[in-house]
């Protein structure tokens, strides 16, 4: 169904501010800081600033899964970065990452500090630095990191095309909305082909893979992503499901979810998480127990 308006594209784009549609007050069409701001620094070798998006819940989960599996140098400090305040356009988390997106992380644990952005990058620097989750070598690893960068690839379709188009552009057209809806569908059932023969998506062994696709997909199929459920018809996907919740069950993906967390039942948020010990951990298996 076409528009009854047709949009031609002018012969050079300008920006438009007033264009629109949730973040439109956070988009711009240049990168660089807008202000000044140096970010905290805690006690633990490893800062994380980031938020409770799916892909800030790739890296706490991580984080969570390393602690729960006995890698006390796993600690880190989970700083909130407000990204519909702009957070991410600060001198300092720009400094990080000049790309402005969350999640991103200094690694303070060696002689000097070392930078690390994009999702897929922290995980594969947390697993080969604590050679955990990760084959080290062979097909299992080369496995693992298919399904890691198919996450990578394929999410944006769903976030910024059907997520954008579905839920938060100024107005609902038809083109755009189809166009992305069919192309999820084809990655659930890439995952759900997939799943339907392995009990993970490298395999037998739970990997940093299940850890990035499940926060997107996962969180998909459980409705909690858009609203898109019924629309999508994500019951079919048992294969997926089934994966979903057996991932959802696992402790330190419960806490993960948690940190850096400003909305929802208060009971499941912790904005920011500065100690990583024994207690602290105790502390937040009460406040699930207490939720569930």
């Amino acid at each position: 169904m076409a528009d009854s308006t047709e949009y031609v594209p002018p012969k050079v784009w300008t920006w438009d501010k007033e264009n629109g549609g949730r973040f439109a007050n956070i988009n711009r069409p240049i990168a660089g800081a807008t202000h000044d701001k140096e970010l905290p620094v805690g006690k633990h070798p490893f800062q994380l600033y980031s938020l409770a998006t799916p892909n800030g819940v790739k890296v706490t989960i991580m984080f969570e899964e390393l602690l729960a599996a006995g890698h006390k140098g796993a600690e880190y400090d989970a700083w909130l970065i407000n990204i519909q305040n702009g957070d991410q356009f600060g001198s300092g988390f720009v400094a990080i990452n000049p790309n402005s997106k969350i999640p991103a992380l200094m690694d303070r644990s060696g002689d000097k500090p070392v930078r690390v952005f994009e999702s897929a990058s922290i995980l594969m620097h947390l697993a080969e630095k604590f050679g955990a989750f990760l084959p080290k070598s062979g097909p299992a690893r080369t496995e693992a990191l298919n399904w890691l960068f198919w996450q990578m690839g394929s999410a944006p379709y769903l976030g910024g095309g059907f997520g954008h188009f579905y839920a938060y552009a100024p107005s609902k057209w038809q083109y755009p909305i189809d166009r992305f809806a069919m192309e999820v569908k084809r990655q659930l059932d890439v995952l759900d082909r997939r799943l339907a023969d392995s009990e993970y998506l490298a395999g037998d062994e739970y990997t940093i893979a299940d850890m990035a696709v499940w926060p997107w997909y996962g969180g998909l199929v459980k409705g909690a992503l858009y609203g898109a459920g019924e629309f999508l018809s994500v019951h079919e996907y048992k294969h997926v499901l089934r994966w979903t919740n057996r991932i959802n069950e696992r402790p330190a993906v419960k806490r993960g979810q948690m940190v850096n967390r400003p909305f929802g039942d208060p009971s499941g948020q912790l904005l920011e998480r500065h100690d990583a010990s024994d207690f602290d951990t105790k502390t937040m298996d009460k406040l699930l127990a207490a939720k569930s």
